[in-house]
């Protein structure tokens, strides 16, 4: 019996070369958001991304369409730089992982929360796509530090989750960098603020559990 080779699907070129073309465009928005342009006009992102105006609008309907695709391209960018954190051992070790990965994923996303922030009206795509991360960066907050919080009642437990992701979000690092603070000093001050809050709740706890021991004598 002859051999049926598999259908093996063939690339149109066109379809591929307007893809990459529709990347580069969206890349070129993605530098002048990384230089901190208030604005981005349609003839200097054709010029940074070395094509013309008449291609920019034909593979995107309008400017906000093109900042909603490059934005939501560099949180898939810094989002495959996320990598698994220790939830066992040494709080001092877990608080070292935990401020530099933030330190650096913040660090990243800056010019395009900034940029997000001069929208009129950002897209409900976008809006998504920053709340996704803001929970998931809480979700990592419970894991990493399951042992301390799980040793409280629940709503000091509450509170201290709050508070951790107060100090550990892209609000707090704005605050500390817009102040003055280089990355470094404001990752330091981040953990010292992780260190401060695990430790008041810790002791917190302590006391609590103290207080009711004598009560109950």
């Amino acid at each position: 019996m002859k051999r049926t080779e598999a259908a093996v699907p063939v690339t149109d070129g066109r379809t591929e070369r307007g893809r990459q073309t529709r990347e580069k465009i969206a890349d070129a928005m993605l530098s002048l958001i990384d230089e901190n342009q208030a604005h981005f006009p349609a003839d200097k992102v054709a010029e940074r991304a070395g094509v013309s105006r008449r291609l920019v609008f034909h593979h995107f309907a309008d400017m906000a369409e093109l900042a909603e695709v490059a934005v939501n391209r560099r949180l898939e960018q810094l989002a495959a730089q996320i990598r698994p954190l220790p939830t066992e051992g040494p709080r001092e070790l877990r608080v070292a992982a935990l401020t530099e990965q933030r330190a650096r994923i913040l660090e990243g996303v800056t010019p395009a929360r900034l940029a997000v922030m001069r929208l009129e009206n950002p897209s409900p795509r976008i809006q998504e796509a920053v709340q996704q991360m803001l929970d998931f960066a809480r979700l990592r907050l419970t894991q990493i530090f399951a042992a301390e919080l799980d040793a409280l009642p629940e709503s000091a437990r509450t509170d201290l989750l709050h508070g951790l992701d107060a100090v550990t979000t892209w609000s707090a690092w704005y605050h500390w960098r817009s102040g003055g603070l280089s990355t470094e000093q404001a990752r330091r001050t981040m953990a010292a603020a992780v260190h401060a809050l695990l430790a008041g709740a810790g002791a917190g706890a302590g006391a609590g559990a103290g207080a009711g021991a004598e009560a109950g004598d």
